[in-house]
């Protein structure tokens, strides 16, 4: 296979099929998504047979557990794509929607109008989810997409790729609106970020050294995050037992996800009384506790932390942790040493908490709730494309809106400019 041909053509048939996509109506849009969840539900059990073999694969391969468990599908998982394909269904076309409409003295009137991106390429590791999470959210929004999975998930992509194809085809919708790269050959990647002439915007989702890569290569804008360095912050008026649970889930429910968190403030004045048993909890559950001298005397079992601890996304039953001197004094930690991603506070002091939401500087910022929470399914989204740490375009969780723009539009009546 000659990649650039291969990625060329792709990357021409996406661009057409955009054409076509941008003036698709909502009725056809919605079929195609439909069609797409039942097929998902009738092949459940293909989809997870695909899906062992890539495992097998995988752990033959030696690849680390985060990767494994972000590999891993179950029934559930399989039912909650088709849920979320639905749920993308269900929520409003943003395309075409006019807003903002004023009158100008001229009598023209001026607004805006929401249209899609176009050539969306995304590029991914481990995750199937995301090939149809990626699929339903460029279809709703009127884009084509040229989709990347990694070869770790190749024998699944490809799976998910033909029903996706089904949906389209029932719909009457080009079945090139959605390819998946069939290829493993790292080289398509290359060529995906350098096509400005087809694809407008890339999308990547994976680790550390891919989007390095595609910050230092691509010559097409990104939308994305490097990392996932969240912190939960108990503050002096922290509910104890709120404390314990959200510190729990947030860390524990499963270690290699970008919201989970990676780090543990706690206030001075409630240090002595809520670190022990919140790290013997997080002990109990195998989690290595990394902290500040303060913590180490009040937690027999941590080890101390390094500075480059408190920049750290673990992936793993790791924690820095560290005693800080008031609310002041946590905000300027993680706006520090934050990641941008997702951080939370624990309290149950109004104004302190409505200060923390403004002044952290993350793209979601929660009040007694896990950072787990940081998820385009959760926020009702349907589904996400991502998560953004920028500041242009999008920030958060990307679902629908995250990728269309907007046009400005001028309705008339036969006015001239003087």
């Amino acid at each position: 296979m000659d990649i650039k041909d291969y990625m060329q053509n792709l990357g021409r048939q996406a661009r057409a099929a955009s054409r076509l996509m941008a003036c698709a109506d909502t009725r056809s849009k919605n079929r195609a998504l439909l069609a797409l969840a039942s097929a998902i539900r009738r092949d459940g059990a293909l989809i997870l047979a695909a899906n062992r073999e890539d495992l097998a694969a995988a752990r033959a391969a030696g690849l680390e557990p985060a990767m494994i468990d972000r590999l891993t599908l179950s029934e559930k998982s399989v039912a909650a794509m088709a849920e979320g394909v639905e749920q993308i269904a269900s929520l409003a076309d943003p395309i075409g929607e006019m807003s903002d409409l004023r009158f100008r003295p001229s009598g023209i009137q001026v607004g805006h109008m929401r249209v899609p991106l176009g050539v969306i390429g995304i590029i991914y590791e481990a995750r199937p989810n995301v090939t149809v999470d990626a699929a339903g959210l460029c279809l709703k929004s009127g884009n084509a997409a040229i989709l990347r999975g990694g070869s770790e998930a190749i024998r699944c992509n490809r799976v998910l790729a033909g029903l996706v194809r089904e949906g389209l085809a029932a719909a009457g919708l080009p079945e090139t609106a959605v390819q998946v790269v069939d290829t493993t050959d790292r080289a398509a990647v290359g060529e995906l970020i350098t096509m400005r002439e087809f694809v407008d915007v890339i999308v990547p989702r994976g680790g550390k050294g891919l989007i390095a890569r595609l910050l230092k290569e691509s010559r097409v804008p990104m939308i994305q995050h490097l990392d996932g360095n969240c912190h939960v912050y108990l503050e002096t008026e922290a509910d104890p037992e709120k404390a314990l649970k959200i510190v729990e889930n947030a860390k524990t429910q499963r270690l290699g996800t970008c919201n989970t968190a990676e780090s543990l403030l706690v206030d001075r004045s409630v240090a002595a009384s809520l670190l022990p048993p919140v790290c013997a909890m997080l002990t109990a559950k195998g989690v290595e506790i990394r902290g500040c001298p303060e913590t180490c005397a009040l937690v027999p079992q941590a080890k101390p932390a390094t500075e480059e601890d408190y920049y750290t996304e673990y992936l793993a039953a790791i924690i820095s942790v560290k005693v800080v001197d008031g609310l002041d004094a946590a905000i300027a930690h993680i706006n520090q040493y934050s990641s941008g991603h997702t951080e939370a506070i624990v309290t149950e002091n109004y104004t302190r908490a409505m200060r923390f939401l403004r002044e952290v500087d993350s793209s979601s910022v929660m009040v007694n709730a896990s950072t787990r929470f940081a998820d385009g399914f959760e926020y009702g989204l349907g589904a996400e494309i991502g998560i953004s740490t920028d500041k242009i375009h999008a920030r958060g969780p990307v679902g629908l809106e995250g990728l269309t723009s907007r046009k400005w539009v001028v309705l008339g009546n036969g006015q001239v400019r003087g």
